[in-house]
């Protein structure tokens, strides 16, 4: 994307270099994450960059609406209804597809989460990737060229709000099992909120506590949610002393029902360049007979989960609930990344947080995946090298 940068990381790149990088990152807790860290990052252009903004703008526009909510209230009867919602959603991650289309590079929408992503971890990764290579401090993975202090600063507004550290928690399902953890890490040790796993959490009355080190118990009054309920629903194992449902005198940094209203569901809502032909199964009037060019998605499933990327007939007629699924077209991913051994395709998750007072979200930073593989992910890349997870890096 900027050939002076691919040209001088791809002269400089070696195997030795890249596991030096996975063992700087590994250091900082003794873990090495188990999602796969690709090997480089993107170098965006500043032609990519603007369509990036451009095309998270035009999604910021339809969740900035005044009907908004009301145009997605439906997501929530469809689902989870949390109580104290507040006004917008303080995190959101809007997900590009680097594609070509009609011979020109275009990010197109892929999805888009009203949820926290790894907004830790990957200002961390920078400075990881800046280690091996000192030339990358010439670029910067914020979009507005702020500096990693402020960037944190911005980021523990949003999760703290002011409040005692002690008494945030960041929350999540047996945090230590998940894949994300090496981000939980990061905010503990940057942002100084405790991580605690739901069935930790002690109800009295309408308040939440936790037991912290010493066994003290601690207020809960505001909670940076990383639980993810199609997760939760299946763990009918778990005992916990609350309910997400429950009237509670606590904060949230990501309502849960962000989650929901800011989703797929909204992508049928959207219309122009950046943007894929996208239809609700329950308002679909025929089906396509060009089937090989669409995906079948549910529409609030998390990580790719029951993603059908060769759609048949019969896959449609099967969903019952259609109301709960939408039929995608198809996009044309371009291999854009140079490796040593062929080109490799990208998306671009532009990460933005929306402060309590701010007219509207922040976009801050990103984060990239690389993919040789029909699809993005990790079980269309097993075993494929420059491929996983990364970041692009900006000019400044």
């Amino acid at each position: 994307m900027i050939s002076k940068y691919r040209e001088l990381f791809n002269a400089q790149f070696t195997e030795k270099k890249y596991q030096k990088l996975k063992d700087d990152i590994a250091s900082d807790f003794n873990y090495i994450p188990t999602f796969r860290l690709g090997e480089t990052p993107l170098f965006i252009s500043n032609e990519l960059k603007s369509q990036l903004i451009e095309g998270s703008n035009e999604v910021i526009a339809l969740i900035q609406k005044e009907d908004f909510k009301s145009l997605t209230n439906k997501s929530l009867e469809l689902n989870y209804n949390v109580p104290n919602e507040d006004e917008h959603t303080t995190f959101l991650a809007i997900d590009f597809g680097i594609c070509e289309e009609d011979g020109v590079i275009i990010p197109k929408l892929i999805e888009v989460q009203g949820f926290p992503s790894l907004y830790n971890y990957q200002v961390n990764l920078y400075e990881k990737f800046k280690n091996q290579y000192p030339f990358l401090s010439e670029l910067t993975p914020f979009i507005n060229n702020i500096e990693p202090q402020e960037y944190l600063n911005i980021l523990e507004e949003a999760i703290c709000n002011n409040h005692p550290k002690e008494n945030v928690i960041l929350l999540e399902i047996e945090p230590e099992k998940q894949n994300t953890k090496i981000d939980f890490y990061y905010c503990r040790r940057d942002i100084g909120i405790p991580i605690v796993c739901v069935t930790e959490l002690i109800k009295k009355g309408k308040q939440l506590f936790y037991k912290n080190e010493k066994g003290d118990e601690i207020l809960v009054k505001r909670i940076y949610n990383r639980v993810i309920f199609d997760e939760l629903d299946l763990r009918t194992d778990l005992k916990l002393n609350f309910h997400f449902s429950d009237e509670l005198d606590v904060e949230w940094a990501g309502h849960p029902n962000w989650f929901f209203r800011i989703s797929k569901f909204i992508l049928p809502f959207l219309k122009g360049k950046y943007f894929i032909e996208t239809t609700l199964l329950s308002e679909l009037t025929e089906i396509p007979e060009d089937l090989e060019n669409y995906v079948l998605k549910p529409l609030f499933s998390f990580s790719g989960t029951g993603v059908i990327f060769h759609v048949k007939k019969e896959d449609i007629e099967a969903v019952i609930e259609k109301e709960l699924y939408i039929l995608q077209k198809k996009v044309n991913y371009i291999p854009i990344v140079q490796s040593p051994d062929g080109k490799v395709k990208a998306e671009v998750r532009v990460l933005c947080v929306w402060k309590k007072d701010d007219a509207a979200p922040t976009l801050l930073c990103n984060l990239v995946r690389l993919s040789r593989g029909e699809m993005i992910g990790v079980k269309f890349n097993k075993d494929m090298d420059w491929v996983g997870g990364t970041l692009g890096l900006f000019e400044r």
